[in-house]
């Protein structure tokens, strides 16, 4: 997701105001069998941003091999390419994750040919399942974007806030407060909730968006977030789980990659450690509800990072290397839990994951 990845030329604007879509394709995809005897009611979708094998194992090594990613019940491997690159920026890798279509780097909710493509939680709404974000970035940043909005490139915030409105999404939380109209917002019917700590006044039965503050993005966890994402998660599932026809909710835990853009392994390491503790609260749920499919993956990875020890005696000095400041095209993993867990073992295309939620969600 960070910006320094994503070269927007001039050109690229004048595209991006002159190409406006005109129509949503509709992606279809039948490869799973027919017979399908277990699906889920609801899906939580956790997404690491820039999260490989190697922030996974980092965290591992810290919290002494107690990570909740490591009880995945079905364990996968994503690549991440986009239509025009080897390496993905997160636009691109975001769409081929929400709506099940490769497309070119900065690209928000739209293919390569820049028509807009429905996503998954667009779908959803449209069968009438309540829907949600919850994520540490703006809420218009590039991976959350990509569930709602339609833009040729992934700086227009403005324009991707207005594809906000009319979406009709139960519950968003975040940052990005400085790019929405909160009037356009309270018309849309939505409670507004300035800042987290107010948001233990709302009721299940609302509509919410729900800031951090009123700053473009919520700080790191090294610079005081402190639980906001799982506590977020929380109050997400809470809301959602009170509608009969089932939810899909997408979670980010967006700033794993800014650690690693930023070659900061305490950075990195805190921030996939929340991004654990945020998906045992998903667990926890998922546990009493039972029928919740539960999935952690990742956009790409950042930092093409690897873990040397450099004293064998002591395993617990590790140190991360970076061959990079940038994203690399390393495969990253998807774990599954739940009805519907088996169909995402095995290596596949970022663009899997989409077309299997929407056939096991009957979308």
């Amino acid at each position: 997701m960070h910006k320094s990845f994503v070269v927007v030329f001039a050109s690229l604007f004048f595209f991006a105001s002159a190409c406006t879509p005109k129509k949503i394709v509709k992606v279809e995809y039948k490869e799973l069998p027919q017979n399908i005897t277990q699906r889920p009611k609801n899906v939580v979708l956790l997404i690491g941003d820039g999260m490989g094998l190697a922030q996974i194992d980092l965290a591992r090594i810290a919290s002494q091999n107690k990570l909740h990613m490591q009880t995945a019940q079905q364990v996968g491997f994503i690549e991440t390419s986009s239509s025009d690159n080897l390496i993905t920026d997160s636009g691109a890798g975001g769409t081929a994750l929400a709506c099940g279509v490769k497309t070119f780097n900065a690209a928000i909710g739209v293919d390569s040919d820049t028509q807009k493509v429905e996503s998954i939680l667009e779908k959803a709404i449209r069968k009438d399942l309540a829907t949600g974000i919850v994520v540490s970035c703006a809420l218009t940043h590039a991976t959350p974007a990509s569930f709602y909005a339609h833009q040729a490139s992934r700086e227009m915030d403005k324009e991707i806030a207005n594809d906000f409105y009319g979406k009709n999404i139960k519950v968003a939380m975040g940052g990005g407060m400085p790019f929405f109209e909160i009037e356009k917002l309270q018309k849309d019917g939505y409670t507004v909730i300035p800042s987290f700590k107010d948001l233990k006044t709302v009721s299940s039965s609302e509509k919410v968006v729900a800031f951090y503050s009123n700053e473009k993005h919520p700080p790191s966890v090294l610079n005081g977030r402190g639980d906001w994402l799982p506590n977020a998660t929380e109050y997400a599932l809470n809301l959602l789980s009170t509608d009969s026809n089932g939810f899909f909710l997408m979670i980010e835990g967006s700033q794993i990659d800014w650690g690693g853009h930023d070659n900061n392994t305490e950075y990195m390491l805190t921030e996939t450690i929340d991004f654990d503790k945020t998906l045992k609260k998903v667990l926890d749920f998922a546990a009493k509800d039972g029928n919740t499919l539960v999935l952690v993956t990742a956009d790409h990875e950042t930092g093409a990072v690897s873990i040397l020890n450099h004293d064998p005696t002591d395993k617990q000095k590790y140190k991360a290397t970076f061959s990079s400041q940038d994203h690399s095209a390393i495969m990253v993993p998807i774990l599954a839990w739940g009805p519907g867990a088996y169909y995402f073992s095995g290596f596949m295309s970022n663009t899997d994951v989409a077309k299997k939620i929407s056939v096991l969600l009957g979308l």
